[in-house]
């Protein structure tokens, strides 16, 4: 399956607040609410964009992100699940657009549809003096339908209470069986001051370290009890490698905020750093029981395996380490940092014939690394396989030239071999990066439900990625066992179909999928087994529903220009199928 296939499709979700029984966020719109006479409210996945500064002075620049981030804390706050300011760059990143891109209507309808939200929130602000007025448009994605702008206005200094008046008046506009009070709606919301929250967003958007640093120390002076500038400090200091800095910063993260997973996962990578593996692993082993524990993930993630690796062997727990390595190899086939740490951990224990094993796969997953193709001759060498050694160097000749491997030479300890370890620094808490957060609350047997099925989705993709079908197969079978409408899993089995060649079954599963929920992507995908089933007609069909519902999905475009230049054999002398 094509990574864009599953770009957000299964709403995977880690950095929320799950750890130690805190509420964890739903990955589907039809999650329950716990909110008292709302149980008509149908929920669904906001994409916030930043708001335009429609004529305001430049001094108010700040504010476009910032109503944005604003606007999402707010959705979060009374459990509307919405999709992170982070996420939606990465998202853009995928497109190729830059991050201050000036994006259409159109553009932003796109992007919704490719992840699967179910509304595109943008908006304009003008200012005059002390004077603000903010407007916001809600864009529904399926089908397309752009509700009436909604305007607040009022004094700079109130715009906390202006813009919280804005975002209940969109919750109830856009449905007329959402209950929820604006008083109850404020209720929920984190009082803020406006200058620690300017404060904030400009550390956010500063381009200078020492100038974002700056911003969020004051930030979180004058809202102590805020941790948003708290995971802020923490990531610029680690970016600089200063964990003695960040350390301190990422303690102050509470269970309950939506990044302390990574914050603690950085705390580990500090540890490690500063050479204490007794401490990274207890992190380490800590955060791994935690996510397995709270079943909203397989708990198997191959960053946190490879860094417990590295924390066990520099202890001397080599059985153990091999364990989490190999596991992570086996989690990401692509990566080729797992099997070179695989091959250093060989090399230290005077294995040179595994070692080379070890570092010719990564070389096989990495061709351009010069990095693994250099221990792969010199573990030749050590196992006195001197022919195939010869042969790699040659070959590395060719690929980066005379000079273009780097010299590593061995002490009799093998103690510079640990320097070499790839640790991982950052933990993609989805596929493609993509986070959704929530706080919402809901009953405990609607969250164990639901987090039970989004391991199994997990679980299910691990297995997919690694070619073990049957698995895989099993594992989205049981989120069908308990909501047989889960589009996500649906669409793991259409792509188990197709890759094992039952393209009938793979459209049943796919017509499944459109069934619980329409998506511009399925039907694309759908048009793609028709075509390969040499069934033009059927794929027209669908590639023209897909481009109804994004207009500028340019996968779906580009098929549609594919099949009117499509000439079925047989037709004409020297016409072919593609």
């Amino acid at each position: 399956m094509e990574r864009h296939f599953f770009s957000a499709r299964f709403l995977l979700l880690l950095s929320v607040a799950f750890i130690l029984g805190t509420t964890s966020v739903s990955p589907r719109q039809s999650a329950p609410s716990s909110r008292s006479g709302s149980a008509a409210h149908q929920q669904g996945i906001y994409l916030v964009f930043p708001f335009e500064n429609a004529g305001a002075s430049p001094r108010l620049e700040w504010l476009s992100e910032g109503l944005e981030e604003l606007t999402i804390q707010r959705l979060s706050a009374v459990g509307e699940q919405v999709y992170s300011h982070a996420g939606r760059l990465a998202e853009l990143e995928r497109n190729g657009l830059l991050r201050s891109s000036k994006l259409s209507r159109a553009t932003m309808l796109h992007i919704g549809e490719d992840l699967d939200a179910d509304f595109v929130v943008f908006g304009r602000f003008t200012a005059s003096g002390n004077s603000l007025t903010i407007e916001s448009r809600i864009l529904k994605v399926n089908p397309a339908r752009l509700l009436p702008v909604l305007r607040e206005a009022g004094t700079l200094d109130s715009l906390m209470d202006l813009h919280s008046r804005l975002v209940w008046r969109m919750l109830s506009g856009n449905d007329h069986n959402y209950s929820q009070s604006l008083a109850e709606f404020i209720k929920r919301q984190r009082p803020l001051r406006l200058d620690a929250f300017e404060h904030f967003i400009r550390g956010l958007l500063a381009s200078e370290d020492d100038a974002r640093l700056r911003e969020l120390r004051e930030a979180a002076r004058l809202e102590p009890e805020w941790p948003e500038p708290d995971f802020a400090l923490g990531e610029v200091y680690f970016a600089r490698r200063d964990c003695d800095s960040a350390l301190p910063w990422y303690a102050r993260v509470p269970k309950t905020h939506n990044h302390y997973v990574e914050a603690v996962f950085a705390t580990g990578v500090c540890q490690l750093l500063l050479g204490q593996p007794d401490r990274a692993e207890e992190v380490f082993t800590s955060l791994q029981e935690a996510l397995k524990n709270s079943m909203v993930s397989g708990a198997d993630l191959p960053e946190i395996l490879n860094d417990l690796a590295i924390a066990r062997a520099r202890q001397g727990k080599t059985p153990a380490a091999l364990t989490d390595l190999r596991r992570a190899a086996e989690l990401d086939p692509d990566e080729d940092d797992y099997p070179f740490n695989l091959g250093l951990l060989a090399l230290q224990n005077d294995d040179a014939a595994a070692a080379a094993d070890y570092f010719r796969e990564a070389a096989e997953r990495a061709p351009d690394n010069p990095e693994d193709r250099a221990l792969l001759i010199l573990s030749l060498e050590k196992a006195e396989k001197k022919t195939e050694a010869d042969q790699e160097r040659e070959t590395a000749n060719e690929t980066f030239g005379p000079n273009g491997l780097p010299a590593i030479r061995l002490d009799a300890k093998n103690e510079a071999l640990a320097r070499l370890n790839r640790i991982k620094t950052e933990l993609d808490v989805t596929a493609l990066r993509t986070e959704i957060e929530s706080a919402g609350t809901r009953s405990s047997d609607a969250a164990s439900s639901i987090d039970a099925a989004v391991a199994h989705l997990r679980r299910g993709r691990q297995e997919l990625s690694t070619g073990n079908a049957d698995a895989a197969e099993k594992e989205f079978r049981a989120v069908l066992a308990a909501d047989p409408t889960s589009p996500a899993a649906h669409r793991g089995l259409a792509e188990i179909d197709r890759r094992q060649g039952k393209m009938d079954d793979a459209v049943k599963e796919l017509q499944e999928s459109l069934q619980a929920r329409d998506s511009a992507v399925v039907r694309t995908t759908l048009a793609k087994i028709y075509l390969e089933q040499k069934k033009p007609d059927l794929a027209r069909a669908e590639v023209e529903k897909a481009l109804k519902l994004a207009p500028n999905y340019a996968e779906a475009k580009q098929l549609l220009d594919h099949l009117r230049n499509f000439k079925p054999a047989g037709k004409k002398p020297g016409g072919g199928a593609p």
